[in-house]
């Protein structure tokens, strides 16, 4: 693999800090932000600062690193009843990404077993390290699999940011793209501008050029006339949550593009590492669906867009039933036509 298509990394431990790429400056600014306690972790997460599932996943992680830093610093050998309130803190930042509560709770596990008297940070910093490189080695693995799957030549469609930005580097659905690049799977990108926050249009088209990989930029209403065209291969999206069935949570829109794409008979790729599956949930009616300030869709840039009063629906994501999705590609490997029965297979 090229190391220019590998060269964004939104996260970094530096310093004896958590340094965050701000996601809401880009692309007209990059700027890093630093962080040494939780509790503004927390926020930076709910604020956007950095946001897709994994990355989020990442983030809290070196959250729990940096609560461990400060309850140890304040409660001596009390320091695992002081951990108790950041991380809830940390868990309820973002309600619908998975991520966030595997990797909090497997940060949880190992500080449990530690005693008392050993201090924690070292050897949780170590574990968090870890989850940020198993994500993007799983990224890779994920981007190879779903070349594998696509045709010469085809023409992608994607929706949000579900790359470099959204993990600890290289990306899920962008991953897929770039490999799929590399390999001459895929001559050109469309991207959905992703409203309200743009995701599409700021990050994605932003990590394509960054890629020199041919992208248009277009809205989401431009989808169903693309796809009557005859433009498009595949569609290819992330997810924040899939459920044991193989129901997704993704990005509000996604859902639309599915029923679009089924209609049209162009396939839909779902990609995302198997800590995205919750296993403990059947269907796609359990997920918790984030609803956002209304605020993000009545303003844009600071800017009022709409009569002031106007109440606005703001859901961050929706759920594609698994009936509409072709594949839903893991680090694990491939599931085809997901279902109860199918999605066991990666288990």
């Amino acid at each position: 693999m090229d190391k220019q298509l590998d060269s964004i990394q939104p996260i970094k431990w530096q310093d004896n800090r958590l340094c965050l790429l701000d996601q809401r400056r880009l692309p007209l600014e990059q700027t890093w932000l630093d962080y040494e306690y939780s509790d503004d972790v927390a926020a930076a997460i709910t604020d956007m600062v950095v946001r897709g599932a994994p990355a989020i996943g990442i983030t809290a992680a070196y959250g729990v690193v940096l609560a461990a830093r400060h309850a140890w610093n304040t409660a001596g050998v009390n320091w695992k009843q002081a951990m108790t309130a950041p991380l809830a803190h940390l868990a309820a930042s973002r309600p619908t990404a998975v991520n966030l509560h595997w990797a909090i709770e497997r940060m949880r596990q190992l500080y449990l077993a530690l005693p008392n008297e050993i201090t924690p940070e070292a050897i949780l910093l170590q574990e968090a390290h870890a989850i940020h490189s198993e994500d993007i080695a799983a990224n890779h693995a994920m981007g190879q699999f779903g070349s594998d799957l696509l045709a010469d030549n085809c023409r992608v469609l994607t929706h949000c940011n579900a790359g470099a930005l959204a993990t600890g580097g290289f990306g899920t659905a962008l991953g897929v793209i770039r490999q799929g690049y590399v390999d001459g799977k895929i001559n050109h990108v469309y991207a959905d501008e992703t409203r309200p926050w743009l995701q599409g249009s700021r990050l994605t088209v932003w990590e394509l050029q960054h890629d020199d990989i041919p992208v248009t930029l277009q809205a989401e209403g431009a989808a169903a006339s693309l796809m009557a065209s005859g433009q498009l291969d595949w569609v290819i999206v992330g997810a924040d949550r899939i459920t044991a069935n193989g129901d997704v949570a993704n990005k509000v829109g996604t859902y639309m593009l599915a029923i679009l794409a089924k209609y049209h008979n162009v396939k839909v790729m779902v990609v995302a590492p198997t800590s995205t599956i919750d296993w403990a949930l059947q269907h796609g009616d359990e997920i918790p669906i984030e609803q956002r300030d209304g605020q993000e869709v009545t303003m844009l840039a600071g800017q009022q867009i709409a009569p002031v009063g106007t109440v606005a629906l703001n859901p961050a994501f929706d759920v594609t039933p698994a009936s509409l999705i072709d594949a839903i590609v893991t680090e694990k490997g491939v599931v085809l036509s997901p279902a109860i029965e199918t999605m066991k297979l990666i288990k």
